[in-house]
């Protein structure tokens, strides 16, 4: 079964952009290539226990088990050593990439207080978007009682684009809300 967000992809946004940008070949059109999602956990030096918290609700958000990053150089002003746990992320494919690209656009953003739309800045010159999130609570998934702290989230959505105007258009046609210019 494909997600609803594929299916779009396949019969409305790959036409549109075939006109858009004059492609003649169906696979010269850009499409997601993957979501990386990820979580610096700076405290992790001081308290081990909120690598637990971190990686239950990275879990939760994208369904499968997140990988634990670690330091490659040691920095004595922050207090880290080489191969200490500094964070963790997850790596989105296929039908799991289209679902959490689904609920991001369509209930996790809508749920920020004032709401006007994500940057059209945050592209890095390859096609691929950066989003910060402060809270990983607006995702429903986290059950609000069980979260021990508050953490940011980074989600980078990496597309086969050339450029930051085809990726744009991209994700304008999948449901990307856009701040207004």
């Amino acid at each position: 079964m494909t997600s609803r967000l594929k299916q779009k992809y396949s019969t409305e946004v790959i036409p549109q952009l075939k006109a858009n940008l004059g492609y003649g070949n169906v696979m010269q059109v850009p499409r997601l290539k993957k979501v990386v999602l990820s979580i610096g956990l700076g405290e992790a030096i001081l308290n081990p226990k909120a690598l637990e918290g971190a990686a239950r609700d990275l879990a939760a958000i994208s369904g499968q088990h997140p990988v634990i990053t670690r330091a490659k150089r040691s920095i004595a002003a922050f207090k880290v050593r080489a191969g200490m746990p500094i964070g963790m992320m997850v790596t989105l494919r296929g039908k799991r990439m289209y679902d959490f690209f689904d609920r991001l656009v369509n209930v996790a953003l809508p749920r920020f207080r004032d709401f006007q739309g994500v940057s059209r800045d945050s592209f890095d010159g390859r096609g691929s978007y950066n989003l910060g999130m402060r809270e990983q609570i607006t995702f429903p998934e986290i059950d609000y009682g069980k979260v021990e702290k508050v953490r940011g989230l980074q989600v980078t959505i990496v597309t086969t684009a050339k450029s930051d105007d085809e990726a744009r258009n991209l994700l304008e046609l999948m449901g990307m809300p856009f701040r207004k210019s």
